[in-house]
């Protein structure tokens, strides 16, 4: 059980610490509790912090349960366990696709995303649970460039850290319990992040 954000952030950073005097690495958050993590591990490491927006896309009737993502580029991948028509994926993905647009513009505020040509990529999130998400954001470094991609998190389920393994070059995760229902069971104080949260911690990263 993690007491918040902050402290999560605290302890992932010292199982990162073989990153710290690597000078490729670059510290992507997921916005939005991920960035709350991500500053941690950025200060503690002492590399630069951006954000990395996707979001995933939900079923009919369940928005909570994932049967897509799609990226900043507007990539989409889909669940291989679950089907959705076609026209449901464009509708959902117009929809989320609009708020990525909207959270960039918010975060960033104009200033150009960091260069991941060539880095390390350590991508952080406040906890990940079917990985939808975070598989989508991996293939967008990919395409931009990055040289490795860490991803990382505080809680995941084992099952999706064999599934991320596959595909990211290094997964780090402090709890990996078989019995996970949602993220937010691991944390005492899992309030919801607000846009200016994310807004101070980028401000104070530069």
């Amino acid at each position: 059980m993690f007491r918040d954000r902050v402290e999560a952030g605290r302890l992932l950073a010292e199982a990162l610490s073989e990153y710290r005097d690597d000078e490729t690495v670059v510290v992507l958050g997921v916005p939005r509790g991920g960035v709350i993590v991500a500053a941690e591990v950025a200060r503690a490491l002492e590399r630069p912090l951006d954000i990395v927006v996707a979001s995933k896309l939900g079923a009919p009737g369940n928005p909570e349960y994932a049967v897509g993502a799609i990226d900043e580029d507007g990539a989409i991948i889909t669940s291989q366990s679950v089907s959705v028509s076609t026209e449901y994926l464009e509708a959902a993905a117009l929809e989320r696709r609009a708020e990525i647009i909207r959270r960039v513009a918010v975060y960033r505020a104009g200033r150009p995303s960091v260069d991941v040509t060539g880095c390390t990529a350590i991508v952080v999130d406040d906890g990940i649970a079917t990985g939808l998400t975070v598989q989508a954001v991996v293939g967008f470094l990919r395409r931009h460039g990055a040289a490795q991609i860490v991803v990382c998190a505080p809680v995941m389920p084992p099952g999706t850290k064999a599934e991320l393994e596959r595909i990211a070059d290094d997964v780090v995760a402090l709890e990996t319990p078989r019995a996970f229902s949602a993220v937010g069971q691991f944390y005492a104080d899992f309030t919801q992040t607000s846009d200016a949260e994310v807004i101070t911690a980028l401000r104070r990263a530069r």
